[in-house]
């Protein structure tokens, strides 16, 4: 008896000295630049959704060289690398986007994109616009760093290296719900997942997040309008698509202004891609709009698609045409369980610096990190990514986003130090 609580004494001495063991400073010193290195490479290759190929091709050879196991093509580009620690415990997934955006890179840098590709039959150029590239060189940063501890894991990470966060093609699936179905959160099963996101409007050295809702379902919406074509010189002879299209889009704008109560949750409505015509001098017989909506709540989702339909229809009959509107589901809510930030704050808190670690509004941007969350418990937070001081704007999605890499570090040792607490308790 006295030799089996001897044991327990010292296995519950072991598991607590894990707890305070974490990595020394000089530890994720020598990582930074592996990390700067890699974040340049992808930056300068970037590639589409579900096109991921060689991204794939270099994080796969990298998990492998850390000697866990890896699974390649899941969802098509995505790679899955398990890094099972000395002890037994919990699973814990950490997961970074890889794709790339359909943006021509205006920044003068030494590793500036320069790939051309076309997208949607339209020749563009291939940008790291929202810092995919930081995500994915952070994972693997903290990946490599955690297989050279398994002495201090209590249980099994999965790394998540997933394609098409940005959407897959049309007409292809991809992305989070298509890794889900596929069983990404199985075998071993998962108990919560963690994802984080560069912000470029948020200093270096920073962490930003919110309990409960913190980013905004998205909709992809396809609306195309139908008139009757006639000669530019007289529009009285047809129905012209083009200025429904106009009617259409300052109406959808009262639907936000004049009908959801944006003192409950923030909506957006934007159109992105008009296309009508051919000739300076034809009315067309078609217009077709591409746009997205963006809600924090279903109920008023579910009014917003309904008067989008009606007043589109409506529009166009009083004008003499038709409409036909289609609405897709890109994204759910992100959702951060409230219970899971109280558990994962005071390690942000620890690695950041508690004034470092701040409390945030909900934003109408969109993740497919989502489909997680939807099966499993998740944190999805902000990383700090701007020059502090810096009076210049970089905003996401845009030909001139720009992050500082001093902000990675800190990155890195946020996913580190989480997986090595959680899997401690």
């Amino acid at each position: 008896m006295k030799k089996y609580l001897l044991g327990f004494a010292l296995l519950t001495s072991l598991h607590g000295w894990s707890q305070s063991n974490h990595l020394s400073e000089q530890t994720y010193a020598e990582i930074e630049q592996k990390v700067i290195d890699w974040r340049r490479h992808f930056h300068q290759n970037p590639e589409l959704s579900n096109r991921e190929f060689k991204t794939a091709e270099v994080i796969a050879k990298h998990l492998k060289s850390l000697g866990l196991e890896v699974e390649n093509g899941v969802a098509k580009t995505g790679v899955v690398g398990i890094l099972k620690g000395k002890h037994p415990g919990k699973v814990l997934a950490l997961r970074a986007d890889i794709d790339a955006l359909p943006v021509e890179e205006r920044n003068d840098l030494p590793f500036k994109s320069k790939v051309k590709t076309t997208f949607l039959d339209t020749p563009v150029g291939v940008m790291h616009a929202c810092g995919h590239d930081t995500h994915t060189a952070i994972l693997m940063g903290a990946a490599e760093l955690l297989s050279k501890h398994r002495d201090q894991i209590y249980g099994t990470i999965k790394f998540i290296f997933q394609p098409a966060e940005e959407g897959p093609p049309p007409g292809e699936v991809g992305g989070a719900l298509e890794m889900v179905k596929e069983g990404v959160l199985k075998n071993p099963d998962v108990d919560i997942i963690v994802g984080l996101h560069i912000n470029s409007q948020t200093p270096v050295g920073m962490i930003r997040y919110k309990p409960g809702g913190t980013m905004a379902a998205a909709q992809r919406f396809v609306l195309k309008i139908n008139g009757k074509q006639t000669h530019g010189s007289q529009p009285w002879a047809g129905v012209d698509p083009i200025l429904i299209a106009a009617k259409v889009i300052d109406a959808y704008q009262t639907i936000i202004s004049r009908e959801s109560d944006l003192t409950n949750e923030a909506a957006v409505i934007s159109v992105g891609k008009i296309t009508a015509g051919v000739r300076f001098n034809i009315i067309p017989e078609s217009c077709e709009l591409i746009g997205t909506v963006r809600t924090l709540d279903f109920a008023m989702q579910k009014h917003i698609n309904q008067r989008m339909k009606e007043l589109a229809e409506g529009i166009a009959a009083a004008y003499g045409g038709t409409a036909e509107l289609d609405i897709q589901n890109s994204t759910s809510i992100t959702n951060n369980e409230p219970s899971l930030v109280n558990e994962l704050l005071p390690t942000l808190e620890r690695v950041a610096g508690k004034d470092q670690v701040v409390l945030s509004k909900a934003t109408t941007g969109a993740e497919d990190f989502s489909y997680f969350q939807e099966q499993i418990p998740g944190f999805y937070f902000f990383l700090g990514g701007m020059t502090p001081g810096s009076t210049g704007s970089y905003p996401h999605h845009t030909p001139d986003f720009k992050i500082d890499e001093s902000g990675l570090l800190l990155g890195v040792k946020a996913m580190t130090e989480i997986s090595l607490d959680y899997l401690s308790k």
